[in-house]
Order: C-alpha cells, then structure tokens, then sequence
C-alpha cells in the first residue's frame, strides 16, 4: 500500500521559481530591464511624454507598448536576421535629443514617436526571440514590462513642474543621448 502511494506522488516538486529559473514571460521582463539599448528609450520616451503632459502621456502608454507587440508578433511570425546594433542606438539617441531640447511637441508627435519606437524595437525583439526559440510568454513579458515602465514614469513626470525638475529631466536626455552617440559610433567603427 505504502509503494503504490509512493508511486503515484510527484518525482519532483518545486514551490518556488527559484529553483527551475525565472520562466518565460519573466526572462523577457528580465531582458528588456538588463537591455540598455531597448531600456534607455523607453525610459526617454516615458520622460518626454511625461513632461509634454497628461495627453502626451497617455498617448504615449497605449501607442508604445502596443507598437511593441504588434511587431514583436510580426517578429516571431517571419523571423528575420537583423542587425539590431545601429537602429537601436539610432533610436534612444533620437529620444534622448528630443527629451534633452524640451521642444514644444504637441501629443500627438510624442505618441507617433512612441509608436515607431516600440515598432523597431518590438521586431528586433521578435525576430530575436524566434531565431533562439523563444516566443509568445517572453515578449508578453517585455511588453508588459514596457507597459508598467511607461505608465509608471510618465505619471510621475506629468505633475513635475518645478524648473529644477525640467533641468534634471534634460540632463537625463543628454546622457542618453550622449550613451547613444556612442553606441552609434562603436556600432559604425566595428563596422568598418
């Protein structure tokens, strides 16, 4: 009675996703906060539209993340061997310059931004995730991620309207854009 009980119990049993690795739509949560060059974009992004205000922002929350999927789907659909180094850089160095010049951009520039941002990126990630294998719970992971990021910092720049405040959020976007530039250089001399 004792071995058929025994028996019919689990070989292994693992309460924690300590032990068996994070899984999935964690890894890809995990590897958009270890990316620098999907990360600094986003947080570029979010600060942009947080300081363009409350329109721009949340603009700029439906339009990246949901950007992101949709070519992150045509990503894992027709994978691609792309050579993600140079957009990339090209694009959080954009965010940064734009975040940097506080210019007066109506929201619905910050949101079409925000949208051909999270579309490159999102088949980079894509085409990324399905040439190892990966998939659908790895990039519902990084978008969901994006998501919290974006609503997250967005909210807590739109009240910020103090000058000291702007000035820092300014310095932020020089050295993402400084971060970018050379990015963009060491990209084009390994190139070369």
């Amino acid at each position: 009675m004792v071995a058929a009980l025994l028996s019919v119990g689990p070989g292994v049993a693992q309460a924690h996703l300590v032990t068996s690795g994070l899984g999935p739509f964690y890894d890809g949560a995990l590897h958009l906060l270890l990316s620098p060059g999907d990360l600094l974009g986003v947080l570029a992004l979010a600060l942009l539209a947080g300081l363009r205000g409350p329109a721009a922002g949340r603009l700029a929350v439906m339009a990246l993340p949901s950007a992101w999927l949709l070519a992150g789907m045509v990503g894992l659909a027709v994978p691609m061997v792309l050579e993600p180094s140079w957009p990339g850089a090209l694009s959080y160095l954009l965010a940064g310059v734009l975040l940097a010049a506080n210019l007066p951009l109506p929201p619905w520039v910050v949101g079409a931004l925000a949208a051909g941002y999270g579309a490159l990126h999102g088949l980079l990630n894509g085409s990324a995730l399905a040439a190892i294998g990966a998939g659908w719970p790895e990039l519902l992971g990084i978008v969901t991620t994006v998501l919290l990021l974006t609503l997250l910092i967005s909210a807590a720049v739109v009240p910020l309207r103090a000058e000291w405040g702007q000035i820092v959020l300014r310095v932020i976007g020089s050295w993402v854009a400084a971060i970018g530039l050379l990015a963009l250089g060491w990209t084009l001399h390994s190139a070369a």
